[in-house]
């Protein structure tokens, strides 16, 4: 399971309205890992209007619906997706139990 905390929730709601994201019929936020990065695997959020593949994981919290292929489940089970608009950074931080090291940066890790 992802876990996305409650300041996170609004800030996805908060930019699927400014980006008039609502009026979609479906969208969802995808969460997926990547190769690269200094770490070598990095994270990346998109939202899309498609429904969601076969074997995909579903989570849905307040109204918000993200997805999770597999593959990339195997890295992101049991994270914390939460949100940060303090003095040391702005946006989305990964809360990953699975990630051995990260970079100082935070947007990539090796598991």
């Amino acid at each position: 399971m992802i876990v996305v905390t409650d300041k996170a929730i609004a800030e996805i709601k908060r930019i699927r309205e400014k980006e008039k994201l609502d009026s979609l019929n479906e969208t969802i936020l995808r969460v997926m890992v990547i190769g690269g990065g200094c770490s070598g695997m990095s994270y990346q959020l998109g939202f899309e209007n498609q429904p969601e593949g076969p074997n995909d994981r579903v989570f849905e919290k307040d109204g918000v619906k993200i997805v999770c292929d597999s593959k990339s489940f195997l890295y992101l089970s049991g994270t914390e997706l939460d949100y940060s608009d303090g003095l040391n950074g702005t946006g989305f931080v990964f809360n990953n139990p699975n990630a051995k090291r990260t970079c100082g940066c935070g947007n990539s890790f090796s598991a």
